[in-house]
């Protein structure tokens, strides 16, 4: 009887560990393919660590494992209750070297992949479970990144966050993942990086005379003299860049430094302003591409920057030149002439083209946001796209590797909700769902181009983020959304199963002191864009006076009469700007109705220049030509930091085929923002 009972156990017993798992995983990013069951392996104060691998990666994942909560005992013997870390040449199911296999039994966890980051990344799996379940689920988990590149881009220039700040985010980056952490260490705002050949870039371009960016920008602009009570910054010593890039290292991150050029420069020109086109201080922003000893200048800065970042590349900014400057200076003009350049936008490209060059002798790359391509593309350069998608399909069908970082879905500066519920940021509406649409790979692109889709990188500009507890508000989880783009398949992808995973990451990161926003308590989408909206003129002719900017064409001709809202953000693909000279529409309704109702709302960011308009007048028309005026709105603009919104409407009777709907533009100029001409 007692052998009976014995084996009836067991037989349950094996029941139990096989019966398949229902419960959904609490894993970010997504894993490729999962195969688990109901049961847990839990580790306990006696689980071994057994490491096959290189002393270097032994060394490395021991002291990693050791500062979290998985820290286990050393001990290549044993045989069960472990966790075995293993490197193998070929590990079936996987082609990347940062993938991995993980299968899990009553004896443990065993994690096979063919280098040190598969391995990490395997560590990364086990953690989520251990920390958010308690244990490991019985099965096997075939993994791997669908990017090579998955990356964030801190802005330390516009408000500086030290190096305990930026170890603790490669903390967070590195669970979830994420291989670079891309630095905006120079920009008109601060450099922050010592540079031994020129100690002016931080004696004096590292400090200002007001610690809020939007203050000092708006205040003249002046640097302070370290040490002196009015100078407030900040800078990272050649040290604390060893610290860091060494930190992210072990974490399988690489430190990606960034020195603008040749624009975003004001910093480094007031500092030695003999390489500016004037070679007077506070007058410049752009190098002067014709003097010998700016290149002088950027060659033995980017020489120091290559000695302390292993990077592959070295990303030298390239955007927003306004080369105003060279047109007249005569060093420029002489280079224009000699090297045959035919406008400013050449003469750009040279610089970068020189640039490259000097990096590629030194072993590595360079990369550029997409103004790079202007003029024609350096031959090795990388291209990361920002001004939408265009830069970067074009730079792959040329046959260049491009990263995907379109501000429409990874400008994390923008409000993740309701911009009356959230600390002032840069304006727009960047929320958790639409930052996890985003496919980096287009289907215009055929399979040879789609390989040269590099990866996809998260940016977060600090203009408007002042503190630290700002900055990790901005960052998560949206920076969870990026990683799963960068990381899960296609296949694997769904928005509602994420946002729970990402619950359960916010609660995670409270707990180890980050400062997330509170998703839970997400306000969401502006009540106008939740559902369509139904009137007359739905699908109706719209002719436009005043043409549409191409840039913010929304929908194109239908866009004021598709029956759709816009969002909290001007660049939502739903709201259509106008500029100079506003909107002047006239829509046909097809035959003459009666109407009591016509309106539009707007919207005002002053930051960015848009604003409300001055002037509205809606008229109505049988023949097109003879209109009566049903009102005439006028409006006082007031410049402020809020975004607004503004329904400017007629309400009575009135009967007619044709309406006509005119906005005008106030004292400030700028652009108009409007959704829907709603006609009831």
């Amino acid at each position: 009887m007692k052998k009976l009972l014995t084996l009836t156990l067991a037989l349950l017993t094996l029941a139990a560990c096989t019966q398949e798992r229902t419960k959904p995983l609490d894993i970010i990013p997504m894993p490729l393919s999962t195969q688990l069951q109901s049961s847990n392996f839990e580790f306990d104060k006696e689980s071994k660590l057994a490491i096959e691998a290189t002393e270097a990666t032994v060394n490395n994942l021991t002291s990693y494992l050791a500062t979290t909560s998985l820290s286990l005992k050393a001990d290549n013997n044993a045989q069960d209750n472990r966790l075995a870390l293993k490197i193998r040449e070929k590990v079936d199911g996987i082609s990347s070297p940062e993938g991995y296999v993980m299968t899990t039994d009553a004896k443990g966890v065993n994690i096979e992949a063919t280098s040190e980051a598969g391995l990490f990344y395997g560590v990364q799996t086990v953690l989520q479970f251990v920390d958010n379940e308690g244990g490991v689920p019985y099965g096997r988990i075939v993994d791997e990144p669908r990017f090579a590149y998955r990356g964030m881009m801190l802005d330390v220039s516009r408000h500086f966050f030290d190096k305990d700040f930026v170890l603790k985010q490669i903390d967070a980056l590195a669970r979830y993942k994420m291989n670079r952490l891309h630095l905006h260490l120079t920009d008109a705002a601060g450099w922050r990086i010592e540079i031994k050949k020129y100690p002016r870039l931080t004696q004096l371009g590292a400090w200002r005379d007001h610690p809020v960016w939007k203050v000092w920008w708006n205040s003249g602009r002046k640097y302070a003299e370290e040490g002196t009570p009015e100078a407030h910054g900040g800078y990272y010593t050649q040290d604390d860049i060893r610290e860091i890039v060494a930190y992210a290292a072990e974490r399988q991150i690489t430190i990606i430094p960034e020195i603008e050029m040749p624009a975003h420069s004001e910093e480094a020109l007031t500092a030695y302003p003999e390489i500016s086109c004037t070679h007077e201080p506070y007058k410049q922003a752009d190098f002067c591409v014709g003097n010998e000893k700016t290149f002088e200048f950027l060659e033995n800065v980017l020489s120091e920057i290559i000695e302390l970042f292993p990077s592959e590349y070295i990303h030298i900014g390239g955007d927003e030149a306004g080369k105003a400057s060279w047109k007249s200076c005569p060093l420029c003009q002489k280079r224009m002439k000699e090297e045959g350049l035919k406008d400013v936008n050449e003469l750009q490209s040279y610089l970068i083209h020189r640039i490259e060059k000097f990096v590629n002798s030194k072993g590595r790359q360079i990369i550029g946001w997409d103004e790079i391509l202007d003029g024609g593309l350096a031959p090795n350069a990388t291209v990361m796209s920002w001004r939408g998608t265009e830069g970067g399909l074009k730079a792959a069908s040329m046959g260049h590797k491009a990263i995907m970082s379109p501000g429409t879905h990874c400008y994390l500066d923008q409000y993740q909700d309701a911009p009356h519920t959230l600390p002032e940021a840069i304006g727009g509406y960047l929320p958790l769902k639409k930052v996890y649409s985003y496919n980096p790979i287009p289907d215009t692109l055929n399979c040879e181009q789609a390989k040269l889709i590099y990866g996809v990188q998260g940016n977060l500009w600090a203009e408007y983020i002042p503190t630290p507890e700002h900055m990790e508000m901005m960052i998560y989880p949206r920076i969870l959304a990026i990683a799963e783009v960068g990381w899960s398949a296609v296949e694997v992808k769904n928005f509602d199963c994420f946002r729970n995973r990402a619950l359960t990451a916010v609660d995670y990161l409270k707990n180890k002191g980050y400062n997330p926003f509170d998703l839970a308590n997400e306000t969401g989408n502006r009540p106008e864009a939740d559902a369509p909206v139904n009137h007359l003129a739905i699908g109706k002719k719209v002719t436009y006076a005043r043409p549409y900017f191409k840039g913010y064409a929304a929908g194109g001709d239908t866009t004021l009469v598709d029956g759709h809202r816009g969002a909290w953000n001007n660049n939502d693909g739903v709201w259509q700007g106008f500029i100079k000279g506003g909107v002047d529409v006239t829509i046909d309704l097809g035959e003459s109705k009666a109407v009591k109702s016509i309106g539009a709302d707007f919207m005002q960011i002053c930051n960015p220049e848009i604003f409300m308009p001055a002037e509205v007048i809606v008229s109505i028309s049988e023949d097109n030509e003879n209109f009566e005026e049903l009102t005439h709105i006028n409006h006082e603009i007031v410049r402020d930091d809020a975004l607004t919104f503004k329904n400017f409407a007629w309400k009575g009777k009135a009967k007619g085929r044709y309406i006509r709907y005119v906005a005008r533009p106030g004292q400030y100029g700028g652009w108009l923002f409007t959704d829907e001409i709603v006609v009831e």
